[in-house]
């Protein structure tokens, strides 16, 4: 994540995350980037059912069970071992996983641990009730999945009306105190939308929102030539960071990131270079601190199954599963090659990537993109806009 109100609105400076050491276990959510341990933020996978048909969706989520989803005792277990590990957070998805009627005793049961418990929702299933409930058991926040308003959204999840049950979903959430936000990813055929989405967080004051670049993984992989160029992205980044920058003059500030790209920091650090050179000093001290993309070091996922991945994206590729090994284990005693050497990807990437200047920055991107393009792991993330010059 590169948070764009943190670096380039000077929300967050280099020494409030140095206060807390840098450990996760201290750190408060909106520095947790920053940490040093990386402790893993994990992904549960919950199920793979959903009530929606998302064209993007990387779990081929569908509308119903495969029967072999982690039981109630079985989560419990794993939400054991996450928090022996030292899980900061839990981040509850799907498919759908307001679908399971036992994610609130679920996410309960990590509040009760001492983690961070989140979900991500298509927000259609809060109703007023679920609302409450979800408040009185402690979730820290609930991400809500919007593409654009109701014509552009409805055409992306597949369902009449999803737009609607949305809206009413995130103003459940806020009614019941909540802390709610918005998911939006980018593509070209909703990237006119984004400024409707900052309208939409200054009308109903909606205090975050992420901006999600497209990752080719699950029914996502087929939507490759749907991606924007790197032209359209420096634009699409742009517009996020004036719309950013606006809110906070106007006295209006919302925590805005952008997710799945980390050649956004240097293009930041780069703009902040010409307009403000002091404040790119502390916010490339920041970017250092955050070490780019985690997957298989700072955010990992559990499937429904118990399967173990890199991250939620990265679904072909499993490390093992915690029914027959814990994932404090799995993670932290790899017998896998491949998360091995993801801990320790600088290493091994190749092309542009292994001599980019801001390698240190953005550890080399999203593998699984450059994967699904090229057929290698290891080549440079086709998704990464920076010029030659920008990187030599």
């Amino acid at each position: 994540m590169i948070g764009i109100s943190k670096l380039y609105c000077g929300t967050v400076e280099p020494s409030d995350a140095l206060r807390y050491g840098r450990h996760s276990a201290e750190l408060p959510s909106h520095l947790l980037q920053f940490s040093k341990d990386k402790r893993p933020v994990v992904v549960w996978n919950i199920t793979q059912r959903c009530n929606l048909k998302c064209v993007h969706c990387y779990a081929h989520a569908k509308d119903r069970t495969g029967g072999d989803e982690l039981t109630t005792r079985e989560g419990k277990g794993l939400i054991d071992d996450l928090a022996g590990f030292g899980v900061p957070v839990l981040l509850f998805s799907g498919g759908e996983p307001l679908v399971r009627p036992d994610l609130p005793e679920l996410a309960a049961y990590a509040v009760e641990k001492g983690m961070r418990a989140v979900i991500s929702t298509n927000g259609t299933l809060i109703s007023p009730k679920k609302a409450r409930i979800l408040k009185q058991i402690g979730l820290s926040y609930v991400g809500i999945s919007l593409d654009g308003m109701e014509k552009v959204n409805d055409r992306f999840r597949g369902v009449d009306g999803a737009f609607s049950s949305a809206i009413e979903g995130i103003r459940n959430c806020r009614d019941a105190g909540i802390k709610v936000g918005l998911r939006f990813t980018i593509n070209k055929y909703n990237v006119d939308e984004i400024s409707n989405i900052f309208d939409l967080l200054e009308k109903m004051n909606i205090p975050r929102v992420c901006f999600y670049h497209l990752v080719y993984a699950g029914r996502g992989s087929k939507l490759v030539e749907d991606d924007l160029t790197h032209d359209e992205t420096r634009k699409a980044v742009d517009l996020i960071m004036d719309r950013t920058r606006r809110l906070h003059e106007m006295g209006k500030p919302k925590e805005v990131l952008t997710v799945d790209n980390h050649a956004d920091g240097p293009y930041l650090y780069l703009r902040l270079l010409e307009e403000n050179p002091d404040r790119a000093q502390e916010v490339l001290e920041l970017l250092k601190m955050n070490e780019g993309n985690s997957s298989g070091r700072g955010i990992g996922c559990v499937s429904w199954d118990g399967a173990v991945y890199a991250d939620q994206f990265w679904r072909h590729h499993s490390f093992g599963n915690i029914r027959r090994r814990p994932f404090s284990e799995i993670w932290s005693e790899p017998s896998d090659p491949l998360l091995s050497k993801l801990k320790e990807k600088k290493k091994y990437v190749k092309g542009r990537c292994a001599s980019c200047r801001w390698l240190d920055v953005c550890a080399g991107n999203f593998r699984v993109r450059a994967e699904a393009l090229t057929g290698d792991i290891w080549a440079p993330d086709p998704a990464c806009y920076l010029t030659d010059a920008e990187i030599s």
